[in-house]
């Protein structure tokens, strides 16, 4: 990646221009024409390092959604693995190493309709299926450092409980047409504006207001880890007594290197962790060598825990909670 793109790409997945001409204010910062850039966004769009330009959600703000499992027979596990990304309401899906080798994650408006997906995807495939509904953030999503910095890091290490969020109708057309992200024009809110029947100010000033309450996570662009070269993507987890997680996850969640953090609901007698923690490099021995590092460090190596590599990916996508949209594969 040349410096262009690795300035475009990790400077603005925070802090992105909320104004009607976006683009143009990126372009005066990197010292380049509103078009250059537009063109530079779509061919790392186009290269799939970029996934979408748009909304981060805050996890249990609005809707419900779900970590889940299943375990396929490895002969079955491609056609499986097209059933489930053949779902709208599924996000991410991902084979990885471990009995339970297809892993998504679901979203949805509202509690019934994820558990009927979930028994829609048990029915089908005929595969045992685990949930695992997320109980504490301690690092989720404020993007994807690409020069290896803490200040991400520090920003987001705080757990806190959310509250839901009640929509409107009008905001829920908005979010419902902010899933499939911005478009590359000029003026990308005002394009957004007339999809969902508003008008551009109204648009960027509800985005504002949903960034300031935490509703969004953040604004901005969302990049794909594997095409930026971080091929090695592992989950981490650890069963840690529900007296001390809390302590222990706002500990893991400051470590660099450490891209997601957060605490899960055991599924028994199947699965019996609890902490979940997400490391990204560009080789498999120096992701395992982190976790280790992590593990030593907190007091982890006499737990019971598990490594899961990924070793394909089937689809990433946004989160849809109010749209069916596209249901082509990331």
């Amino acid at each position: 990646m040349d410096t262009f793109d690795l300035s475009l790409l990790n400077g603005f997945q925070r802090d992105f221009p909320l104004v009607g001409r976006p683009y143009a204010v990126m372009a005066e910062r990197l010292g380049c024409e509103e078009g250059d850039l537009i063109s530079a966004l779509r061919t790392l769009r186009e290269r799939g390092a970029v996934s979408r330009i748009g909304a981060v959600v805050a996890p249990r703000r609005i809707g419900a959604s779900t970590l889940a499992a299943l375990a396929a027979p490895a002969e079955r596990l491609a056609e499986v693995a097209e059933v489930v990304s053949g779902l709208a309401e599924v996000n991410h899906n991902y084979e990885r190493e471990h009995a339970f080798n297809l892993w998504f994650v679901l979203a949805a408006a509202d509690g019934a309709r994820l558990d009927a997906t979930l028994e829609r995807i048990r029915r089908t495939t005929g595969c045992p299926v685990i949930s695992l509904p997320l109980r504490e953030e301690f690092h989720i999503d404020l993007g994807f450092d690409l020069c290896g910095g803490r200040r991400w890091h520090e920003r987001s290490a705080q757990a806190q409980e959310p509250s839901p969020a009640a929509l409107g109708d009008a905001q829920r057309r908005l979010m419902a047409a902010l899933e499939d992200g911005l478009e590359l024009v000029p003026r990308p809110f005002a394009r957004l504006a007339l999809r969902c029947g508003l008008d551009e100010e109204t648009v960027l000033a509800q985005i504002r207001g949903w960034l300031a309450e935490r509703l969004l996570k953040r604004f901005g662009v969302v990049v794909r880890h594997h095409e930026l070269g971080y091929t090695a993507n592992a989950m981490a987890v650890w069963d840690v007594p529900d007296a001390d997680i809390s302590a222990v996850g706002r500990r893991l969640a400051a470590e660099p290197g450490v891209t997601l953090c957060y605490r899960r609901e055991r599924d028994l007698p199947h699965w019996g962790y609890n902490l979940f923690c997400m490391i990204h490099g560009r080789a498999r021995d120096e992701v395992a060598e982190r976790v280790g590092a992590i593990a030593g460090a907190h007091g982890l190596d006499g737990l019971p825990h598990a490594l899961l590599f990924s070793r394909r990916r089937f689809k990433q996508t946004g989160a849809r909670y109010f749209s069916s949209g596209s249901a082509a594969h990331g």
